[in-house]
C-alpha cells in the first residue's frame, strides 16, 4: 500500500496519504484548510525539499547537480555495503549529507554516531526509535533568497495518515 506526501503552501504543512493502489496523478484537497489542492512531494529520501508537481528544480533548497551526484554515488556504493557492518552504512549516510548539505536531527545524529562506532542498528532502533520518530530526521539547508531575503520556512508535518481515495 503506497504512501504519498503532499504539501499545502497555504498551511505550510506536509500531509501523508495512503492508497490501496498506485496513483501518481491524484492531488487531494488540503485536509486542514479544505480549499487548496495539494502539490505532490517526492519522498524525502529521494529528494529532500519542497518540489512542486511541475518539478521546478528552482524550488529545491540546494543545488540540483549536488543531489544528482549524491544519488549517483549512493546508488554505486549502496550495492557494496556489507549488511553486517553498520559503519559502512553510516559512512554512506555521512557522504550523502556532506554532499547535499542536509543536516541531521539530534536523534538521527546520535544514531549515526553510534553506528559509526559499530553498534548494532537494531539495538540503536530499540533504544532510540521513539526519539527519532518524534523529530524531523533531516534538516534541509535554507534556500538562498534574493538580496535581503530569508531562507525557506520549514513546513510542519501533519501526523495523521489520510486516505487518498476515501469511500464516499
Amino acid at each position: 500500500m503506497p504512501i504519498y506526501e503532499f504539501f499545502c503552501e497555504a498551511c505550510n504543512t506536509i500531509f501523508n496519504f495512503y492508497s490501496k493502489r498506485i496513483d501518481t496523478t491524484t492531488s487531494p484537497l488540503c485536509p486542514k484548510c479544505r480549499n487548496t489542492i495539494l502539490s505532490r512531494k517526492v519522498s524525502p529520501f529521494a529528494v529532500t525539499g519542497k518540489a512542486k508537481e511541475s518539478d521546478d528544480m528552482d524550488e529545491l533548497p540546494f543545488d540540483e547537480s549536488k543531489m544528482e551526484q549524491a544519488m549517483s554515488m549512493l546508488a554505486g556504493e549502496a550495492d557494496k555495503i556489507r549488511e553486517d557492518d553498520p559503519r559502512q552504512a553510516a559512512q554512506l549516510m555521512r557522504k550523502l549529507t556532506d554532499m547535499t548539505g542536509i543536516g541531521l536531527g539530534a536523534g538521527m545524529e546520535e544514531a549515526l554516531r553510534r553506528m559509526e562506532q559499530g553498534e548494532d542498528p537494531e539495538q540503536i532502533e530499540a533504544e532510540m526509535g521513539d526519539l527519532i520518530e518524534a523529530e524531523e530526521p533531516f534538516i534541509l539547508p535554507e534556500k538562498k533568497a534574493g538580496k535581503g531575503g530569508s531562507g525557506v520556512r520549514r513546513p510542519q508535518t501533519d501526523p495523521v495518515l489520510y486516505d487518498l481515495h476515501p469511500e464516499v
